[in-house]
């Protein structure tokens, strides 16, 4: 039995996991459900044999030491996987993670569009947190191909091992692998530092080591992206509280009072209609307020302040994810109340939606003329509310028509107004050229009455005689202005 063989099986199954172990056929995890193949069973020589292939001496050398190995393996033209092959009972063993080489979006995981502002945020520390299988490095990898094409910066991820692998687009983007491109997390981000990076991704914070060494990088103004294995957001900031020690936490709490942004805690959950799984999350993000909170150690109050900034800032707990996934009808109500981590509460908040939602485990009877009744008198309020909302529509209706005649009354007016004004104006430019013609003529008959005195007086001036008098009298004037 070939390995590639078994991983094209896992592929074209729709598997995510493939586990290897003596004395038993292999294993198939497929919509959350382990199932084993119809095949042969594995023996031990079998399996080393198959296992041992793949490692290099680096890796041999390890899985002696350590009795467990990480690598990742790939497939051409079908996937990459990431491995962990182990010592179990004295025997090698083997789980294989499907990681496809087709990266999905966060609009095709059907995840929250506030992840999209994480992707935006100039520096701080996102953190992505859940279970072992919950989708974690898929919704990173999501994160990471969304700035990859809509920011001009450097990414930098470190892994252990390389999982998705990332193409240039707008972003440029280095992949370094622990044990193939760096000796450790926290060495290959301290040389991060020096290699101009805008964002960081961090496949997981192991140790203090490198929790302290990515605190101090989303500190110095990176954006910074990292995994934890931890279920809700409390719990995370314990977790990474309780690597330092106590006389140390107080100053830790200070810096991701400031440097925390968001905390996506993630589960999958198995479709009502059992086609594969959907993810529900939990999501708290750095407010002002959940801020205060971590600064001054009130941890516990986070959970209260998520359920109720959801209109505001997007946050939700995990049971109201769920919810929402229930009234939608992605889930069913016994798988919810199965992934709940605390049911009674989720039970509460179903009862205020839904009075008789556990009476009839989660479905509606149609059988039940009590519901029928229910919906009568929903009914009726309705219609109450109807005939109201008409009588107020009507109202507005009749004021409406009130302003359209004020408005119509007013054009009139104003037609009127301008038709005035143009009669006015034709008026004017009558009574100008009335003017301008009677100012000509005027002025015409000026010209001739002068042009007929300086005649006369030529006249008159051309037949007088013995400088000016007439009969001898000097005194005697004549012309036409004489006494």
């Amino acid at each position: 039995m070939e390995l590639d063989r078994l991983l094209k099986l896992m592929t074209d199954k729709g598997a995510s996991d493939l586990h290897l172990k003596p004395t038993r056929p292999p294993l198939l995890r497929i919509s959350g459900r382990l199932l084993p193949l119809e095949a042969e069973t594995l023996t031990m020589d079998v399996l080393s044999e198959m296992l041992l292939s793949i490692l290099n001496p680096r890796q041999k050398a390890k899985l002696e030491e350590k009795m467990s190995v990480d690598l990742g393996y790939g497939v051409r033209g079908l996937a990459r996987f990431r491995c962990n092959i182990y010592m179990q009972r004295g025997n090698i063993a083997a789980c294989f993670r499907r990681i496809p080489y087709q990266i999905k979006s966060l609009e095709d995981l059907d995840l929250p569009k506030v992840l999209l502002e994480f992707c935006s945020m100039p520096m701080g520390l996102v953190l992505v947190t859940g279970p072992t299988g919950s989708g974690k490095s898929t919704t990173l990898a999501a994160v990471i191909r969304h700035i990859a094409k809509n920011r001009p910066v450097h990414v930098i991820t470190i892994e252990d091992p390389m999982e998705f692998l990332f193409s240039d687009d707008m972003a440029s983007i280095s992949q370094r692998e622990v044990g193939t491109d760096t000796g450790a997390f926290s060495e290959a981000l301290r040389n991060a530092m020096r290699q101009d990076p805008d964002v960081i991704m961090v496949g997981e914070m192991r140790d203090p080591e490198t929790v302290a060494t990515v605190i101090s990088a989303a500190e110095t103004g990176h954006l910074v992206f990292s995994t934890l294995h931890t279920n809700n957001a409390p719990q995370t900031i314990d977790r990474i509280l309780d690597t330092f020690p106590p006389d140390q936490q107080g100053q830790v709490r200070a810096q991701l009072a400031q440097i925390l942004k968001g905390v996506v805690s993630m589960k999958l959950v198995e479709r009502a209609d059992g086609k594969g799984l959907v993810a529900a999350l939990e999501i708290m993000r750095g407010s002002p307020k959940v801020s205060k909170m971590i600064e001054k150690g009130e941890i516990s109050q986070i959970h209260e302040e998520i359920e109720s900034s959801v209109g505001y800032y997007r946050m939700q707990s995990m049971n109201q994810s769920l919810m929402s996934l229930l009234v939608h009808g992605t889930i069913t109500y016994a798988e919810a109340m199965r992934q709940s981590a605390d049911p009674e509460d989720l039970s509460l908040k179903l009862r205020r939606m839904f009075p008789k939602i556990e009476e009839q485990g989660g479905e509606m009877a149609t059988s039940d003329f009590s519901e029928i009744l229910e919906l009568q008198q929903f009914k009726k309020l309705y219609e109450e509310q109807e005939a109201k909302t008409k009588e107020l529509l009507a109202e507005k209706e009749l004021e409406i028509d009130g302003l359209h005649g004020a408005i119509r009354e007013r054009d009139l007016q104003a037609d009127e107004l301008n038709r005035r004004i143009q009669e006015v104006a034709a008026e004017r430019e009558k009574i100008r050229g009335d003017y301008g013609r009677l100012r000509q003529e005027a002025q015409e008959k000026i010209d001739k009455l002068m042009e007929r005195i300086k005649e006369l007086n030529q006249r008159l001036m051309g037949g007088a005689g013995g400088g000016g008098s007439v009969g001898g009298d000097p005194d005697r004037k004549t012309g036409m202005f004489s006494r």
